[in-house]
């Protein structure tokens, strides 16, 4: 990838977190932290804090199904995490798993390294079990928290990370992505979800990202996004939904399942949905059916002990 798409792969980060940070400012959904990662965001599209709502929605849903079928003693690996505060989000709800690691490019994972370690409130819920805890420019270890900086496509350096990051293969895993691999060559994508696959006996991968690019909507995004400089090398898997579960498949994964953001909206929480939607008037409901559209979560599985998750709010939520 060339540096100048690189650079603007790595801006999207900022585009998700400041979007969020809206979103947040507007009450759609609580979090305390992002505003250690972003101090503020101009005010976003209603139909936009109605698409990350339901985005940081589903992929709590998806999370808390995966906790309810393997308990606590298991992993998140939260690939290219940017500034994702979900960590945090759990510590705060009283969910407390073995081992939660975030991956991103070193030039994002320093910026969120030097964040934590100038906050006192984000370093006191780091569990530290000896009391110490090691940074580098780059990465951050804790007891049960790693943020480490790599290349997902240099799987030798990724196998080096993961071991420093105290990654245990035979641990129920969860693997989460939120529009990282439509910016990944297509053959790069399938030798890391193969390598995943190939190592992982008990997993999740939960993938959030565009789907239906071929139409004229999604050919117009991705003319906007080339315009910004990011090239979208793996959008051949973001043709239909059919497409996304299919390199899951072929990647050696069990199996997989997809669902446009339409439907997952429609299997959010009706009471908590109904009061979101109170806060802002939207005036063109056409636009955000466009927009959820778009996106889709799709997700693959290893076992049998996951091959059920759905879409839908679980029953203890």
């Amino acid at each position: 990838m060339a540096a100048l798409g690189l650079e603007a792969v790595q801006a999207t980060n900022d585009d998700a977190s400041l979007c969020k940070r809206a979103a947040v400012h507007l009450g759609y959904w609580k979090d305390p932290f992002i505003s250690l990662f972003i101090r503020s965001s101009d005010r976003k599209a209603p139909e936009i804090n109605r698409g990350y709502y339901a985005r940081v929605k589903g992929v709590e849903m998806f999370i808390h199904k995966f906790l309810q079928r393997v308990g606590s003693n298991c992993q998140i690996l939260n690939l290219g995490a940017g500034f994702d505060t979900l960590y945090w989000r759990l510590k705060e709800a009283g969910i407390r798993i073995t081992n939660f690691v975030e991956l991103d490019f070193p030039a994002v994972t320093s910026k969120k390294c030097h964040f934590i370690k100038k906050s006192q409130l984000l370093l006191d819920m780091i569990q530290v079990g000896d009391g110490e805890v090691m940074i580098s420019n780059t990465d951050f270890h804790s007891n049960d928290y790693h943020v480490v900086g790599v290349d997902l496509c240099d799987l030798e350096q990724l196998k080096m990370k993961l071991s420093e990051a105290g990654v245990n293969e035979s641990l129920p895993t969860l693997f989460l992505t939120e529009c990282v691999l439509v910016y990944i060559e297509s053959e790069k994508v399938d030798r890391l979800l193969s390598f995943f696959a190939s190592k992982f006996r008990t997993a999740l991968f939960v993938n959030y990202e565009q789907v239906n690019m071929d139409d004229r909507f999604g050919n117009m995004m991705t003319s906007n996004l080339r315009a910004r400089g990011c090239l979208l090398a793996g959008v051949n898997a973001c043709k239909s939904l059919d497409s996304q579960k299919q390199r899951f498949v072929q990647a050696g994964w069990d199996g997989a399942q997809a669902w446009d953001m339409v439907d997952v909206y429609s299997a959010l929480s009706s009471s908590e949905r109904h009061k979101m939607e109170q806060i802002e008037l939207l005036d063109e409901q056409e636009l955000l059916v466009q927009l959820l559209k778009h996106y889709c979560f799709s997700i693959a599985w290893k076992g049998d002990m996951l091959s059920d998750i759905r879409i839908g709010i679980p029953d203890n939520m």
